[in-house]
C-alpha cells in the first residue's frame, strides 16, 4: 500500500482560494482526498503550500545545457530547477543546423518519453534576423512548413511548442501547420507589424515568446506586435521576471491588459541559472555572465536568463505587488493548461500528481515535492 502524508497547517494557495490551516494528502504519487488514520502528518503551520511550479520555456541549469548537452547534463539541469520548485518543464532549443536540431529532438524526446520533461520548445531557427538577440544570424531561415514538420517529426510527438517570426515568408503557413498538429505557434523574435500579428493569431497563434523582448516597442502610430498580443484574449504572454528583462511598469501593464488567465512566468533560464557567473555556450555564441546577467561576449545582448522560477515568484509578490493567488495562475496553472496537462499538474486537486512547494513567510522555498517524493525535504 502506498505511504500516505498529511501536509497540514500551511496557507494552501488552491484555485478557488486560500484556505487557512489547510491539508493536503498524499497518498504514493498523487494527492488524495483522505488519509488512513496512521498517516504521517507534517506540520507546516506559518508555511505556504503552492503547486509545483511549470516552466515553457527554459533552456538549462545547473552548469548543464538542454541546447547541446548530453543525456547526464540534460538531467542536471532538469534537477537544479527542481530544486527551485519547478517541477514540470519543457526543454528549450536555440537556433542551429536543421539536422543538429532534429538530432536534439531525439535526445530530448526520449527523456519526454521517460517522464523527465514536458516536452520540447524550438526557439529558432524561424526567427527574424532584426531580432535575433541571442541566436546565431548566419543559421536563421525562413519558416518553411516542411522544414517545421521536420522538426515535428524529430521530436516524435513531444514537440509542444515552436517560435516563429511569422511575418517571413512561410510563416502563416507554418502558423497553421503547427495549430493543426496541436503544437503551439508562440510570435517571438519578430519585426512584424501590429497587422502582421493579428494575422498570425487569426491564423491560430496562441502565445507570445517572452512579450516585450526581441520585438517591436510599442508605439503610438505604429503600435507593432505588443499592442496586438496584449489584446487579444486569445495570446497567453511569456513574462520573464527577473528584473533584467522587464522594467515593472512593464510587467505591471502586460499583467492589468492580459488579466491573470493570460499570463505564463517563465525562466528563459541558460547553463548558469543556479550555478554562477563565467563563461558559457549558448548554442555556437559565446556568453558571459556577470552579476547574475547573461549577455553574448560579441555584441552584448542578452542572452537567456540566469532566473529560477521560485526567483520569479518571490519578485513577483513581494516587489511587483501580485496577490500569491495570481503568482501561483502565472507560475503553475496557465501553463499547465497550455501544455493541455492541467489535468495532472498546475493545482493541488485531488486526482493530480503530488507536484508542490513548500514556501516560507518570506517566500523562499522550503520544500518541494515531485509525484509524491521529496526533492528537497521541508525543514
Amino acid at each position: 500500500m502506498a505511504t500516505s502524508k498529511v501536509l497540514a497547517g500551511a496557507q494552501v494557495v488552491l484555485p478557488t482560494g486560500t484556505l487557512t490551516n489547510g491539508r493536503v494528502i498524499v497518498e504514493g504519487s498523487r494527492i488524495r482526498g483522505s488519509a488512513p488514520a496512521d498517516a504521517e502528518t507534517i506540520d507546516l503551520t506559518g508555511h505556504w503550500l503552492v503547486p509545483g511550479f511549470v516552466d515553457i520555456h527554459n533552456h538549462g541549469g545547473g552548469g548543464a545545457s538542454f541546447t547541446s548537452g548530453t543525456v547526464e547534463d540534460v538531467l542536471k539541469g532538469i534537477h537544479t530547477h527542481r530544486l527551485h520548485g519547478t517541477t514540470t518543464v519543457v526543454a528549450s532549443t536555440v537556433t542551429g543546423e536543421m539536422d543538429f536540431l532534429a538530432q536534439r529532438a531525439g535526445i530530448l524526446s526520449e527523456l519526454a518519453e521517460q517522464g523527465d520533461l514536458a516536452g520540447i520548445h524550438f526557439e529558432g531557427p524561424f526567427i527574424s534576423p532584426c531580432r535575433k538577440g541571442a541566436h546565431s544570424e548566419g543559421l536563421l531561415r525562413h519558416p518553411d512548413p516542411a522544414d517545421v514538420r521536420k522538426l515535428l517529426d524529430a521530436a516524435r510527438g513531444q514537440a509542444r511548442m515552436v517560435t516563429l517570426a511569422t511575418e517571413l515568408p512561410g510563416g502563416i503557413d507554418s502558423v497553421r501547420l503547427l495549430a493543426e498538429h496541436g503544437v503551439i505557434a508562440a510570435i517571438g523574435h519578430t519585426d512584424a507589424t501590429y497587422e502582421q500579428t493579428v494575422e498570425a493569431i487569426d491564423a491560430g497563434a496562441t502565445v507570445a515568446t517572452h512579450l516585450f523582448n526581441a520585438m517591436p516597442g510599442l508605439g503610438h502610430r505604429a503600435p507593432g506586435p505588443i499592442a496586438a498580443l496584449l489584446e487579444d484574449e486569445r495570446i497567453t504572454v511569456e513574462l520573464i521576471n527577473d528584473g533584467t528583462h522587464l522594467h515593472p511598469a512593464a510587467f505591471e501593464l502586460a499583467f492589468h491588459h492580459a488579466g491573470t488567465d493570460r499570463v505564463a512566468l517563465i525562466t528563459d533560464a541558460m547553463d548558469a541559472a543556479g550555478f554562477g557567473d563565467g563563461r558559457y555556450m549558448l548554442g555556437p555564441l559565446e556568453v558571459e555572465v556577470k552579476d547574475s546577467v547573461a549577455r553574448l561576449v560579441e555584441g552584448g545582448s542578452i542572452a537567456g536568463s540566469t532566473l529560477t522560477q521560485d526567483r520569479a515568484f518571490k519578485r513577483s509578490v513581494t516587489v511587483d505587488g501580485l496577490s500569491v493567488e495570481d503568482t501561483v495562475r502565472a507560475i503553475s496553472a496557465n501553463p499547465a493548461k497550455l501544455l493541455g496537462q492541467y489535468d495532472k499538474v498546475g493545482s493541488l486537486e485531488p486526482g493530480k500528481d503530488a507536484d508542490l512547494v513548500v514556501l516560507d513567510a518570506a517566500f523562499d522555498v522550503k520544500g518541494v515535492m515531485r509525484k509524491g517524493e521529496w526533492v528537497v525535504e521541508p525543514f
